[in-house]
């Protein structure tokens, strides 16, 4: 590890200003499909007109996902460069192409631009964002630094990547809170979103014990990871079903049901060699689940025109 460091101070050295392709990487386009996807759900799940609301929805999308989600990688990857310096180390910062505190700065930046779009918004939404960005600080940051827990790092971003931009969307379509139903169905998605966000955990298992992040492959195994990211993400959708069926949306409870068929089928595969088949399953299983997601949106829409 000293001699990754050392080279990525020499590097740092001969780079004194990030170019915007190494700003791009840090900020990770990548990742912003979760939050965005969830703030359409919620806009669609409110059932009220966008048309004369457009604005808000396209402001909305564009805080979930390249701000505040943007956000919350760069801090990620600035407090996490030493265990990136052992599991990636071609990362943007141990590869010294965002060099010296460049990106301890561009996390305060977006911050606070973050912060100033979402006042635009009003304050049902700044309040939410604020939520947010503590949430991605608190992440990442000590000394709170709640990834170091698998538990509870990954349920805190699970909320923030699904259940929050979800119940943000419906509140700025809407101007009031949502209905229970809706709450309950948000909540449940963020709830399977730990799972989801475990997928990704897989690969750093050495390097997280190493630096003592208590993940849940690393605590745990991956064999018993795995199945427990497998249950949460199953007994989370299972939830979204009882729910729609409650509400008497048996249609679209069933059209999830189906969903979470082929994704059982996947868990059986992912579980054999989960080390391996984790990036797979999370490129299939993950479309099917955000699929079941945008059903259940368009039943509560129809839900919200009946009422």
């Amino acid at each position: 590890m000293e001699f990754t460091q050392t080279q990525t101070e020499t590097q740092a050295r001969t780079v004194r200003w990030p170019s915007p392709g190494a700003v791009l990487a840090l900020l990770k386009p990548i990742t912003w499909f979760p939050p965005m996807w969830a703030y359409v759900c919620g806009a669609v799940a409110a059932g009220a007109p966008i048309g004369e609301r457009w604005y808000l929805v396209a402001l909305g999308i564009l805080l979930a996902g390249p701000l505040i989600c943007g956000t919350s990688q760069a801090v990620n990857d600035w407090f996490d460069r030493h265990v990136d310096a052992i599991n990636e180390p071609d990362r943007v910062i141990p590869s010294g192409r965002m060099p010296g505190s460049w990106g301890l700065y561009i996390s305060i930046v977006m911050t606070v631009i973050s912060a100033a779009v979402a006042l635009l918004l009003g304050p049902w939404v700044f309040t939410a964002a604020l939520f947010g960005l503590a949430f991605a600080w608190a992440y990442s940051a000590p000394p709170f630094r709640f990834k170091q827990n698998g538990w509870i790092g990954n349920g805190l971003v699970g909320f923030s990547y699904e259940t929050l931009p979800w119940l943000t969307a419906a509140v700025a379509v809407l101007g009031q809170p949502p209905s229970w139903t809706m709450a309950g169905i948000a909540l449940l998605y963020g709830l399977g979103a730990h799972g989801i966000l475990t997928l990704n955990d897989f690969k750093s298992i050495r390097g997280d014990r190493e630096m003592g992040i208590r993940s849940l492959p690393a605590r745990y195994g991956a064999g018993t990871a795995a199945l427990i990211t497998c249950v949460v993400i199953a007994v989370a959708q299972l939830g979204v079903i009882v729910l729609l069926h409650y509400a008497g949306l048996a249609g679209h409870a069933i059209a999830i049901e189906a969903l979470l068929a082929l994704q059982l089928f996947l868990m059986v595969w992912f579980l054999r060699d989960p080390v391996r088949r984790a990036v797979i399953y999370s490129a299939a299983g993950v479309g099917l689940y955000v699929t079941g997601m945008m059903v259940a949106a368009f039943g509560l829409r129809g839900l919200a025109a009946a009422l």
